[in-house]
């Protein structure tokens, strides 16, 4: 290669000859793609296929030594920096056009120590890989609903699933991390040890540096739990939602009840005239003793006449796992979300209204129940500070074709808007998507300052600005 054009951090363009191009290149491990090579397609290739960037440069790091020599590479010659772990952000923040992407996705070793019950995980690891090896042990830590999310920037943005309201957020299980920081500098971070940039990274997104390795505590979980779904038709939804509200304000911590609303797909155990309907979905994981877990689920599969109901105990690997076939890669994705203290009549009648009007089979609108272990962290002790919600609520639009962008868009924000006045203003900013920039103080709330303190302390230059940016004002 003897010389690059790449996109630099300032707008412009950088042309970088031979004589910079080797030393870099020639002291890398991993493997590395520019726009004329083979295979360079595919490795630009993330999971919200609406995002189509081309990097100018592809650096598939083999380790540390390479997102050193990256960070140092790329801050020294000025140039436009992403970050990718899965690929699995909304926002498709992973991709530029024409700058450097720092691509971790290869560096995926999980080391399971079950005597002391915690992981080493590094960046490239899916929720699935890391589940079925704590799973060997009979073990887990709190992770999201879809497997093939990528740990990294689920942590990094807060990280909640079916264990949370038991065990906290992922980012509440980070017992310490390695982060390599815009001016080349490897640290250890943990409560003892920068401990300010160990705030920072639980919930501040990608803003202060690029973590090469977590270590989570784990918990004893499974191997089989009592999940599953209720499956009603959406007819009753405005009686079933005031029927959950109720229902879901007295569950203890190990109980977790999401709601699902959304077109019926072709799951074997509905009947075949219902597939394409709208539908209701209880959906529901107890980690506790399934005796109990029968009985306090009672209430709930005692309640209408669903078209299915098959709570029973499931391999907790394979749950985690159950939604994977509704959020394939190569689709269009659009999502907007809100926190909720509360699910108010107004809130529910205004979703009984809208999802009759799907704009497509694929779409859906859910509530994730929080509450729980969530919200008995203090909200100062992590950048991740909307701990007093109770629901998050993801309008997730998504569809195939660029010609229904339109119509599905609009239809998500619609719903959003609607929904506004019902909502703290908060937002889980792992569900944010690229054009909401002016959303970026809410979604770090109270902890925002602070960041900005820490961005002027790690990131001054704001090397990692392609995220939901907190903005430096040192430099």
């Amino acid at each position: 290669m003897t010389s690059l054009e790449l996109k630099s951090a300032n707008g412009g363009a950088t042309t970088l000859d031979e004589s910079i191009l080797t030393p870099f290149l020639s002291g890398l491990r991993g493997a590395v793609f520019s726009p004329a090579d083979a295979g360079y397609d595919e490795q630009r290739q993330i999971w919200n296929a609406m995002i189509d960037r081309k990097p100018g440069l592809i650096v598939r790091c083999a380790g540390s030594a390479d997102v050193v020599r990256c960070v140092n590479f790329a801050r020294d010659n000025g140039l436009l920096v992403t970050v990718r772990g899965a690929g699995h952000n909304i926002a498709g923040s992973s991709l530029s056009d024409g700058g450097l992407l720092i691509d971790l996705s290869a560096m995926k070793s999980v080391r399971i120590d079950p005597a002391g019950k915690t992981a080493r995980v590094e960046p490239g690891v899916t929720l699935g890989e890391f589940d079925r090896e704590a799973q060997a042990f009979g073990l887990a830590t709190p992770v999201g609903i879809n497997s093939t999310t990528g740990i990294a920037g689920l942590t990094l943005g807060g990280g909640f699933g079916w264990l949370s309201r038991k065990y906290g957020l992922t980012a509440d299980n980070l017992i310490s991390a390695d982060v390599v920081t815009a001016s080349g500098d490897y640290l250890t971070v943990n409560a003892q040890q920068n401990a300010d940039l160990f705030w920072g990274i639980r919930g501040g997104g990608g803003n202060l540096g690029i973590v090469t390795s977590f270590e989570f505590g784990l918990h004893k979980v499974g191997p089989e739990l009592l999940a599953g779904l209720i499956v009603h038709p959406f007819s009753v939804a405005s009686d079933a939602l005031r029927f959950y509200r109720e229902y879901a304000a007295g569950l203890p911590d190990e109980l977790s009840v999401w709601v699902v609303m959304r077109k019926a797909p072709p799951l074997p155990f509905l009947p075949a005239e219902v597939h394409g309907t709208d539908i209701l979905i209880f959906a529901v994981l107890y980690s506790g003793d399934m005796a109990e877990g029968e009985k306090l689920l009672k209430p709930l599969r005692e309640y209408g006449k669903p078209y299915a109901d098959v709570i029973s105990p499931h391999d907790y690997c394979g749950f985690q796992s159950a939604f994977d076939p509704l959020l394939t890669p190569g689709m269009r994705n659009y999502w907007k979300s809100h926190d909720f203290l509360e699910l108010s009549d107004g809130l529910l009648d205004l979703i009984v209204e809208a999802i009759p009007t799907l704009p497509g089979n694929q779409c859906e609108v859910f509530f994730a129940q929080m509450g729980g272990a969530t919200g008995r962290v203090p909200s100062e002790a992590t950048a991740y500070n909307h701990r007093n919600a109770q629901f998050i609520m993801n309008v997730h639009g998504r569809w195939e074709n660029a010609s229904e962008d339109a119509a599905c868009i609009s239809w998500c924000r619609n719903l959003f808007d609607s929904a506004t006045p019902h909502a703290t203003g908060g937002v889980y900013v792992n569900f944010m998507t690229e054009e909401e920039g002016d959303r970026v103080k809410l979604a770090y709330g109270g902890g925002y300052d602070r960041l900005v303190q820490l961005k002027n302390k790690y990131d001054p230059g704001n090397l990692f600005r392609y995220n939901q940016n907190v903005k430096p004002t040192a430099g």
